[in-house]
């Protein structure tokens, strides 16, 4: 087959951190609550469950970006592999159907519904070399591992499979599965018939008339081998996959797939097999070569973060960074950048975006990155607005958002602290001026500077503005209208910023001390001396809020702060004792009457609980920071991080949650991989290096 030319390992890596035995594979619930991602670079990913099983509607081996970095569209959905070894038969791959109640299979004294192969059973080891998933399967003597990973900067997924021992020749057979849907949405078969026609070196799959065509393909295809694969179209629909988180999320849990084509192999001792699935026609069908380019890659990646020599935890996560940032192309051509917030299931969020940005290009010594995406964004900026989000659906952007245009200032101050690139802050200065005089003057929802106190104020009635925007429906469950501290503190620090630039510039500063020296004295108005510390919220249709949230953390983290010093350690002492957990901070103190402790049930269940007590692990970095600032102890600071780096190994492998439970023992939910989340913690154990 592919000769003895086994995969390069990692060269950054001094050890796996991310390295399971059967204590996990082999137990059901352990290795499907545990979830890989690989991604390309232009919004298309693959991702899994360690069982292998399908639990998400957003699992899948080629989840294609055909509009980059959005319209992912699931392509091929499994690989269903069957080894043939000294006459018995192993099935590698697990499935869960829905069955009815009479047909659960009992096994051992436990109960397996619907499940049906269970192949986890053959599975010995789950490990990832980088980001990449690899599962070494024994059947008796024989160890057959498979890897998965993506060429970056295109919608190509690699699956290859190395029969690392045996006495014997394997046979393998493998089942292409595949769909053509939207990420977001479940598949109902009915009558479609899909087009599978062979082509050179495999299948090709045409969904319907007007779709993209996609590739099955095995560069050991060649004619006149007795052993070389062969590949069969098949078209057979496999009805009713059980997605068992979709049907906790309160979601459609039922999914048709297509059984689109068959290969098979005969694999000898150190041979290997490689399985393209791609929409480009003719991509690299070297298996050994796209692997080495790969993980040299991602080597280089370490190299260029300048953190060789950090924990094997840190490296993961310049690793991890790295799936986030992508390809936006703008209008006038310029391939652009941006950050997608999250995986499996957000686009790219202009707040998340700006959030991220520090973590995930300055500590990772992206610097170049970090200029693409903030001169990208500036091609957006509307009525001094930062877009919040571009939706799956089409390219024009939603500007609902007041603390996305704020987090630009921190992420541009930041980028010039960490280069003193003059030239991008010179070209930048006019969009940041020109921000600076719509907040003053007004602009969407209400977004506007109240002349009387130096504060902005934002909202407007069935709107979500800032990072805390759960709606369902028409019901926005936290709307925060009226002058938020969080918002406050970003406006004072972008004031001050401005000002700095300014100076630095040889611009005018004069009008932004004035107006931040405006602010910090308004400012005053939200320190609240019966609790000694913060509200939330003033001038609100119902008043002031004095809800301890941690939104005033940004009051003591930020560069510039309008505190006092005893004021800031009354806040980051009140959100360590009410807010402070494991994995993040809790989005409302626990001792609140609206405070809900647990994220489940239905949409509106979980968006009810989304920013009322919802742990969210970004928020790790901004306590942090100023728990660093109060209390000047760069060890003690960090160590809030050491429950983060256990998670690595749980929910997203080697990456950070976007959210966990309010209630012990914070259970992971939410994304499996967060950019912020990631990209904060970095932040946190770069701003505590010693």
């Amino acid at each position: 087959m592919g000769g003895r030319e086994y995969p390069p390992k990692v060269m950054q890596m001094t050890y796996h951190m991310i390295d399971f035995g059967r204590e996990v594979c082999g137990n059901l619930a352990l290795s499907t609550g545990r979830e890989w991602l690989v991604t390309n670079g232009i919004g298309g990913y693959a991702s899994g469950t360690v069982a292998g099983l399908l639990t998400r509607r957003y699992h899948g081996l080629l989840i294609a970006a055909l509009q980059p970095p959005l319209g992912r569209t699931l392509l091929l959905t499994r690989l269903d592999e069957t080894a043939a070894y000294d006459g018995r038969t192993y099935p590698l791959f697990t499935n869960r159907w829905a069955v009815p109640a009479s047909t659960l299979r009992h096994e051992q004294g436990r109960e397996w519904e619907g499940i049906e192969p269970i192949g986890f059973h053959h599975l010995e080891r789950f490990h990832l070399e980088g980001t990449t998933p690899v599962w070494t399967f024994a059947c008796a003597d024989a160890l057959l591992e498979k890897r998965v990973w993506m060429q970056p900067g295109a919608n190509t997924t690699y699956i290859r499979y190395d029969l690392r021992r045996a006495t014997a020749p394997l046979t393998l057979s493998v089942k292409a599965v595949v769909n053509y849907r939207d990420h977001h949405s479940n598949t109902y078969a009915s009558d479609w018939q899909m087009r599978v026609e062979p082509v050179a070196h495999g299948l090709r799959v045409m969904a319907f008339d007007e779709a993209l065509p996609f590739y099955l393909l095995c560069p050991e295809l060649v004619e006149g081998l007795s052993d070389c694969a062969e590949a069969t179209p098949q078209h057979e629909w496999y009805q009713d996959y059980f997605l068992s988180v979709e049907k906790c999320r309160g979601l459609d849990a039922l999914d048709d797939n297509l059984y689109a084509g068959h290969f098979h192999a005969v694999l000898h001792p150190g041979e290997s097999l490689t399985i393209v699935v791609s929409t480009e026609a003719a991509p690299s069908l070297d298996g050994a070569s796209a692997y080495a380019e790969r993980q040299a890659y991602e080597g280089q990646l370490v190299m260029q973060s300048g953190h060789t020599d950090a924990p094997a935890w840190v490296q993961h996560l310049v690793l991890a960074a790295d799936q986030f940032i992508v390809r936006r192309l703008l209008s006038d051509g310029t391939d652009g950048r941006s950050i997608i917030a999250g995986y499996p299931w957000f686009g790219d969020w202009g707040r998340d975006t700006m959030i991220s940005l520090p973590g995930l290009t300055l500590v990772t010594g992206r610097h170049d990155v970090a200029a693409r995406i903030l001169r990208t964004f500036a091609h957006f900026v509307d009525q001094g607005m930062l877009p919040n989000r571009f939706p799956d659906e089409g390219e024009t952007p939603e500007y609902n958002t007041v603390d996305a245009t704020l987090w630009y200032f921190e992420a541009l101050r930041a980028y010039h602290a960490a280069t003193g690139d003059d030239t991008l802050l010179r070209d930048l200065f006019s969009v940041l001026r020109e921000i600076i005089a719509w907040h003053q003057r007004g602009t969407r929802y209400n977004i506007r500077l109240d002349p009387n106190d130096g504060l902005l104020y934002a909202g407007e009635a069935g709107v979500q503005l800032t990072w805390m925007d759960a709606q369902v429906d028409d019901w926005v469950v936290t709307p925060r209208i009226g002058k938020s501290v969080g918002i406050n503190a970003l406006w004072y620090n972008a004031l001050r910023s401005m000002a700095e630039f300014a100076r630095h510039l040889g611009e005018p500063a004069d009008d932004y001390e004035a107006l931040a020296e405006q602010a910090r004295a308004g400012f005053a108005r939200f320190w609240n001396d019966t609790t000694d510390y913060c509200y939330d919220l003033l001038d609100g249709p119902e008043g002031d809020d004095p809800a301890l949230r941690p939104n005033q953390l940004f009051a003591v983290s930020l560069p510039h702060s309008p505190l006092t010093s005893q004021q800031q350690r009354g806040v980051v002492d009140a959100c360590a004792r009410h807010l402070l957990t494991s994995h993040g901070l809790r989005s409302l103190a626990a001792d609140d009457p609206a405070y809900v402790g647990h994220y489940s049930g239905d949409q509106r269940q979980r968006d009810a609980a989304y920013h009322q007590g919802t742990v969210w692990g970004w928020l790790i970095s901004p306590f942090v920071s100023a728990h660093l600032r109060v209390y000047g102890d760069r060890e003690l600071a960090r160590s809030f991080l050491q429950p983060l780096i256990h998670h690595l190994a749980d929910h997203g492998l080697g990456s950070v949650s976007e959210i966990f439970d309010g209630d012990p023992p914070f259970v992971p939910r939410g994304c499996i991989a967060q950019a912020w989340s990631v990209a904060e913690v970095l932040r946190a154990w770069q701003a505590t290096r010693g």
